[in-house]
């Protein structure tokens, strides 16, 4: 699969202070990919440079093989963004929210009406945007930001602030969206979500990237060698060492029928993070 994105040491200042430092990474076509950090520690940035919102104070980026900057216009159009700043006209119906951009983006009122049933909001059309819940308003920015059929998505924080439950209708979308063939690249703090949706993950911190690969992977690499033990007749748990006295006393209790789980200690992505960097999510 080709690069879809390409960013080589990257680096951005903001008067005299750095945002981002020496970034480096790739994401192939048809990946949903994570990139994962506190606030403050740089995605947004990160999004506002590969959209060409900002320009590196050195690096190279391309999207689509293509420099981001020498190609603005090419690249733009193939791309589609939701962000914490995704207004809509309050006043308006979903249905005209998204006539407008569709005009403007010269899309058909065919494609409107297929992006309407794909995010299930075909009950809602004649809706203002001002009394759509929170979640809808979402799958509303969401089916706006793919009303053009980009083959690239960037999603800073889809679900933040959203109940689980609507989160949950979103992470479904977001799946639909690229199995259809949409690249996702997706800002978070939300490890959880992460793991859910992501082929690959990149933690940052404070502008770098400390850690980077599958998130099954990453949690095998970091775990250690502590297991838990649940047996019959025991209030508490018990945790063994992952070698041959482990092996022996787990022996034993399976003969005795003294058994009833076990469990391997991988962390969570939280909890790797927080090891790798010292801070909290």
């Amino acid at each position: 699969m080709e690069n879809i994105i390409s960013m080589k040491n990257v680096k951005k200042d903001f008067k005299g202070v750095t945002a981002i430092k020496n970034l480096s990474f790739s994401i192939k076509e048809g990946e949903i990919f994570g990139f994962l950090g506190p606030s403050g520690a740089g995605k947004t940035t990160t999004i506002k440079l590969l959209t060409s919102q900002l320009i590196p104070t050195s690096g190279e980026i391309k999207v689509f093989g293509k420099d981001v900057y020498a190609n603005k216009r090419e690249v733009v159009k193939n791309i589609g963004i939701l962000s914490d700043t995704s207004g809509l006209y309050e006043r308006l119906s979903v249905l005209d929210n998204l006539m407008l951009f569709a005009d403007i983006n010269g899309v058909s009122k065919k494609n409107v009406l297929e992006v309407l049933e794909k995010v299930d909001m075909n009950g809602e059309i004649k809706k203002e945007a001002k009394k759509l819940s929170k979640g809808m308003k979402q799958r509303l920015m969401i089916a706006r930001a793919v009303l053009h059929k980009p083959k690239l998505l960037f999603l800073d924080e889809p679900t933040s602030s959203l109940d689980p439950g609507t989160a949950l209708e979103i992470h479904r979308l977001l799946r639909a969206l690229n199995k259809e063939g949409t690249t996702i690249f997706l800002t978070t703090h939300n490890m959880v979500e992460a793991e859910k949706l992501c082929d690959r993950v990149a933690f940052l911190n404070a502008g770098e990237i400390v850690e980077m690969g599958n998130p099954e992977a990453l949690k095998i690499k970091y775990t250690n060698d502590d297991i838990k033990v649940i047996l019959k007749d025991k209030d508490n748990e018990i945790m063994l060492k992952n070698n041959l006295e482990g092996a022996l006393r787990i022996k034993a209790w399976m003969e005795e029928g003294k058994l009833i789980t076990i469990h391997s200690m991988e962390p969570s992505l939280e909890k790797i993070f927080l090891n790798l960097t010292g801070r909290e999510l």
